[in-house]
Formats: structure tokens, C-alpha cells, sequence
């Protein structure tokens, strides 16, 4: 199967809207876990993910932050509030950006929130416009990843900030081959990924400097089993939309992704040279 273009994938968050609030919460990211027996709510722990990889950056009150993939603006609500920074966000679902402003309306941050439909294959913002750019779980959805971090240095100011949550890919027994084989089975093409050091060598070749690089895959893993017994519990609610193929096919990638060792998470940043 191929990957989903950014066009279908921008449908399917529009069409399952009710369906991911009632999986996901406001965040529609996973969450952090201190441990196995840790139970503070989805909802919270999505927050605490949020705040880890904030707290890997530099962030100033006032400073210009661009959203990429910026779900119905849960995170850039939260970073304004915390920092008292400006922020912009970007998706290609049309609703979750009329949500968004719903939200930040609501939230009286309109003055310093705005949210807009946006490829983040092809950003329309003038080169060195922002201080920070932040992808929370949006880099796997995208065609190239290569190309996207590329567009995040081009709108970078010199000295500029980037902060990446993402999915990448571990070594294990069979080496790096066998476990990406694995998780591209189980995801059925949808899910790509790769190695901390290849993502490293995809920023250095954007023209940043690697920063921080954090192992968070024993924190976030519970998201898989959680999200698997939300789903499983949304069956009725959501056979109309999906069909009890895709239903199914979901619930076992959710399941496989809860055990797979090969499929891990990191938090990265990076700058831009002054």
C-alpha cells in the first residue's frame, strides 16, 4: 500500500473529526508515561509530551512560533499561554483549522494565535519569518521528510529554533532492516520510519546543527495500548464511517505497534546558525 498523499490524508482528519476527539482528546498526539503503572489520564499525559519537548528549547516571550501540523491547536494553545509567544499553525484538514479558531476564539488568544490550511511540503511564508518551528507528531505524515525540514530552515531566522516529535525507527536482533520491515507490514505503508542518526543526517543536510536528541519510546509506547482500548470501545460509533475492515485493520496496527521493539519515539531540536 502506498503512503496516503497529504490531500487524502487531510480528508480522513476531516472526515473522522468526532472520531479522533473521543480517541485522542484535544491533542490528537501521544502521550508521556512515566512509567507502566503511571495513570494520569490521555488527555494529561498528551499535555506532559507537550511540555518534554518545549522544555528542550529556548523559548522568549515574543518569539514567532509556526505550528506544522497543528492538529485542532491544542499544543499552540498551551505554548502561548506558558511563554507568551505568537504562533501560527498549519494543517491540511480544513476543519481541524476552523476548529483551531473556534478554540483560540475562545480562549481570547486570537491577538497572538492564527490558524490557516497549509502543505507543509510547500509552507507560504517568507524565507526567516519565524523563531521556532515545532512538527509534534506531524513529520511522519508527510511525502519527504527531507523536503519539509528543508522548508522549516528556509522560513527559520538565523539562530532560529526547531523542535521535532516524531516516530523513528530502533535497532534490535535482526539490525535495522528487519524491524523496519516489521512495522512497514504492520502499518501497511502507511507509518515510515528511520533511525535517530539518518534523521540527524536529514537536519544536517537541511542546513541545521542537531541539538538535543531524546529516547522517549518506553514513555510514549503505553499511547499504543491506550489508544487500542479506546478504539476497540468506539467500534459502533465508528463502523459507519470506516467499515469493519479498516475498523479491524486499525485495531490490530494499534495492537502490533504496542509490541513492536523496532518502533520507538524522539524528541529532537535544532537550530539554525546565526
Amino acid at each position: 500500500m502506498n503512503k496516503p498523499t497529504p490531500k487524502e490524508i487531510g480528508h480522513g482528519y476531516d472526515a473522522f473529526a468526532d472520531l479522533l476527539d473521543q480517541l485522542w482528546g484535544e491533542n490528537l498526539h501521544h502521550g508521556y508515561w512515566d512509567d507502566p503503572s503511571d495513570e494520569v489520564s490521555v488527555e494529561d499525559a498528551a499535555n506532559r509530551l507537550t511540555d518534554k519537548l518545549a522544555g528542550l528549547l529556548t523559548i522568549e516571550p515574543g518569539d514567532r512560533l509556526l505550528d506544522l501540523g497543528c492538529g485542532i491547536g491544542a499544543p499552540a494553545i498551551r505554548l502561548a499561554t506558558t511563554y507568551q509567544i505568537e504562533a501560527v499553525g498549519v494543517s491540511i484538514s480544513g476543519r481541524q483549522v476552523e476548529r483551531a479558531i473556534e478554540r483560540v476564539a475562545s480562549a481570547g488568544l486570537a491577538d497572538r494565535l492564527s490558524f490557516q490550511l497549509a502543505d507543509a511540503m510547500d509552507l507560504p511564508f517568507p524565507d526567516e519569518s519565524f523563531d521556532i518551528v515545532w512538527a509534534l507528531e506531524s513529520l511522519h505524515h508527510m511525502p519527504d521528510r527531507a523536503h519539509v525540514l528543508r522548508q522549516a530552515a528556509r522560513v527559520l531566522r538565523p539562530g532560529g529554533r526547531l523542535a521535532v516529535a516524531d516516530f523513528m525507527l530502533l535497532p534490535d536482533a535482526g539490525g535495522y532492516e528487519a524491524g523496519a520491515a516489521r512495522v512497514n507490514q504492520a502499518s501497511k505503508g502507511v507509518l515510515s520510519v528511520v533511525g535517530l542518526d539518518e534523521y540527524q543526517s536529514m537536519l544536517r543536510a537541511a542546513g541545521l546543527v542537531p541539538g538535543a536528541a531524546e529516547d522517549v519510546s518506553k514513555h510514549t509506547r503505553p499511547s499504543w495500548r491506550r489508544a487500542a482500548e479506546r478504539f476497540a470501545a468506539l467500534r459502533e460509533q465508528a463502523l459507519p464511517h470506516i467499515g469493519a475492515e479498516q475498523f479491524d485493520l486499525t485495531l490490530s496496527r494499534f495492537r502490533a505497534f504496542s509490541e513492536e521493539p523496532a518502533l520507538g519515539y524522539a524528541l529532537l531540536t535544532a537550530h539554525k546558525p546565526a
